[in-house]
């Protein structure tokens, strides 16, 4: 699929979110967050669901969490430009609640034809969430993310090896400062796949 073809196909996809009504969530939202990025990343990060701030701009990762996020990207040289990003859930869930699995289970159909179109060769899951998910979709056995975290799995698809990343949510530093480091430590681990760019990235992971 050549990038013009992704393109598309993710537009279309932005199209059929904004008008999802499969659970209640979409009774209470601003706006859908469906993800953005680059569309060819070979690295994709997949967080929880949007907070108050994501619900208003319909963009991921843009509040107090975002900041980290941006912070841990600049920590191994890239940028937002050279990710796909997105979350299990499209809608933020009042009072940013945690999902319920009948809102995951309505909503992870748009999340696999993410993954599907962008075909990335690394899956970086933040938080519980997105890790129980990502874990049961490639058959990998459940495990507590503390016990996970920063840690590569190799899998094997149809579609060639992916590599997994589980990682701690940046909203974690959010609530203890003290958490900054350790989530940065946890993000080296991606530093020899991509330290300067896409072309990197892929002669790295191939």
């Amino acid at each position: 699929m050549d990038v013009k073809e992704k393109q598309q196909k993710i537009s279309q996809l932005r199209a059929q979110i904004a008008a999802c009504i499969r659970c209640p969530l979409h009774k209470t939202r601003t706006n859908t967050v469906p993800g953005e990025g680059d569309v060819s990343a070979q690295i994709m990060f997949i967080g929880e669901a949007p907070g108050r701030n994501e619900d208003l701009q319909g963009k991921p990762f843009v509040g107090r969490a975002g900041d980290v996020f941006d912070k841990l990207l600049n920590s191994i040289g890239i940028t937002r430009d050279q990710i796909y990003l997105c979350n299990i859930l499209k809608c933020r869930p009042p009072e940013n609640r945690n999902p319920l699995s009948s809102e995951i289970s309505s909503c992870v159909g748009s999340l696999d034809l993410q993954i599907k179109i962008v075909s990335p060769k690394v899956i970086c899951t933040m938080g519980n969430f997105a890790t129980t998910y990502i874990f049961d979709k490639f058959q990998i056995p459940p495990a507590k993310i503390s016990s996970v975290a920063g840690k590569i799995i190799a899998v094997e698809t149809l579609f060639g090896s992916i590599k997994i990343v589980p990682l701690f949510h940046p909203a974690v530093a959010t609530y203890d400062v003290n958490k900054t480091n350790l989530l940065i430590d946890q993000f080296q681990v991606l530093k020899p796949f991509c330290p300067e760019g896409h072309r990197v990235c892929s002669e790295n992971i191939a």
